[in-house]
């Protein structure tokens, strides 16, 4: 299995503690640590639930939406139980890390386009699925920019400011309650503008530690 497991955190002493889904994701997993259940089923249940969010989200009707809006937010935190799985039961491989990482990325990138497909049919017409395309590929970006900045500086989510033991990453829990609430199109609205410039922010940020040579 894969070494889902950052530079970072193989340097911190145990106890670890963490952000608080990861807390509870060890937590679950702990009792399968001797059983034949491996971290690639977990991402595979990850992949599966997060698939049919996605499913559910560009069908466009309630009540699948909503559904679409509940499997995701479960997609997102069982993505903590395969790499919590791995750290206990030392069950690592480069396979493994690297299938966890295309799961993320195909989520989360199809998490946006399901959804402007969902929203063809609202105001916005057909210009909704090129945002959702916009906002995925630049989330797409976002991911690789700071998987790429962790290795280089050895920090979780390149030292990203840490509130109340949760990470810049968990406000992706916060977009199911906003769907239950109506707010498809603010949503892709938001994610269209927001996470490029986002990462327009983080490539003036980190510039020294993407544009400088590693000694």
């Amino acid at each position: 299995m894969t070494d889902r497991t950052t530079p970072i955190e193989k340097k911190t002493s145990r106890p670890r503690k963490g952000p608080w889904d990861q807390r509870i994701a060890r937590f679950l997993v702990r009792p399968l640590v001797h059983t034949h259940v491996t971290p690639n089923h977990i991402t595979t249940i990850r992949l599966l639930l997060g698939l049919g969010a996605c499913g559910c989200l560009a069908y466009g009707e309630v009540p699948l939406i909503h559904w679409g809006a509940g499997l995701f937010a479960l997609s997102h935190f069982v993505d903590h139980m395969d790499g919590e799985l791995a750290r206990l039961s030392g069950k690592t491989s480069r396979f493994g890390h690297l299938y966890d990482l295309t799961a993320d990325i195909t989520v989360n990138v199809l998490l946006f386009v399901s959804i402007g497909i969902g929203l063809m049919d609202s105001w916005l017409g057909d210009i909704a699925w090129i945002m959702g395309i916009i906002a995925g590929i630049s989330v797409a970006g976002l991911f690789a920019l700071f998987q790429y900045l962790e290795n280089r500086m050895g920090q979780k989510q390149a030292g990203l400011p840490r509130f109340a033991d949760f990470e810049t990453e968990d406000a992706l829990y916060l977009i199911s309650p906003a769907i239950w609430g109506g707010g498809l199109i603010p949503i892709l609205i938001a994610a269209t503008i927001g996470a490029p410039l986002f990462g327009i922010w983080a490539l003036f940020r980190y510039r020294r530690e993407i544009f400088t040579a590693r000694q």
